[in-house]
């Protein structure tokens, strides 16, 4: 087996062994190829008779909603829980920063990834060596995700905000025009120059505030990243800057 898959297999299995208590009662379950290892240590556990079978899983995308299907855990659909109503969300990252600041959005579904992981009281990432930057956008365009009436107002608005480049994300071979989100909306890729860890937040809240954007694919909020590296070892990031953990082989 690969390095790497070793390496993402026991950095989900440990953020599961780390942080899913017996207690909990709602557990979000992102994406991303790491995220597969956390629900695959979940299925052990439970089979193992250590989670209550009580438990439950909420989705963030289809992909999620098929991997708790395959595993035959509880399913139940964000909108069944108010305010802080999930314990914890393990999910996936397409970029990470040194405070821990991610971009999210290349499935197209950051609106419900960001609306499950706002519902928990806590976010947890799961992810590889390859997404882990100094800055947010060295490696990874902003999605934004808007409605198609605006779109042509919105490229305008975030190339004033500073984008170098904004794309209309399209289909490819599966699908003749632009990619369309779940909720029936279209997701442009906006290029950004680096961003400071701090400013993060201030150019979320700036997008956000456009008139015709759903949501963006930055996410602020983690508190601890386990990260799988190319060498076969594994280590955890904390919210706490610039604070790595000894890795584990």
């Amino acid at each position: 087996m690969d390095k790497i898959v070793v390496a993402k297999r026991a950095a989900a299995h440990r953020a599961i062994m780390d942080h899913l208590k017996p207690e909990f009662k709602a557990v979000g379950i992102g994406s991303g190829s790491t995220v597969v290892f956390c629900v695959e240590r979940i299925k052990q556990l439970m089979e193992e008779g250590k989670i209550s079978k009580d438990t439950v899983f909420v989705p963030t995308g289809y992909q999620s909603k098929d991997l708790i299907l395959a595993a035959q855990l509880p399913l139940r659909e964000i909108n069944q829980f108010s305010g802080a109503g999930l314990d914890i969300v393990f999910d996936g990252a397409d970029e990470i920063d040194e405070d821990l600041n991610c971009i999210k959005g290349g499935g197209a579904c950051q609106f419900q990834e960001k609306l499950v992981g706002l519902s928990a009281k806590k976010f947890v990432i799961v992810a590889d060596e390859t997404k882990v930057s100094t800055k947010l956008c060295e490696k990874r365009a902003i999605p934004v995700e808007v409605m198609p009436q605006a779109l042509n107002k919105i490229i305008a608005d975030l190339k004033r905000l500073g984008a170098s480049e904004v794309i209309l994300r399209d289909g490819g071979h599966c699908k003749a025009g632009p990619v369309i989100t779940d909720n029936g909306n279209f997701i442009l890729d906006a290029r950004f120059v680096p961003l400071l860890p701090d400013s993060v937040c201030q150019l979320d809240q700036q997008i956000k505030l456009l008139t015709g954007v759903v949501e963006t694919g930055l996410f602020t909020y983690a508190k601890e990243a386990y990260i799988g590296d190319l060498d076969g070892s594994f280590r955890m990031l904390y919210d706490q800057k610039n604070y790595v953990t000894p890795k584990y082989n």
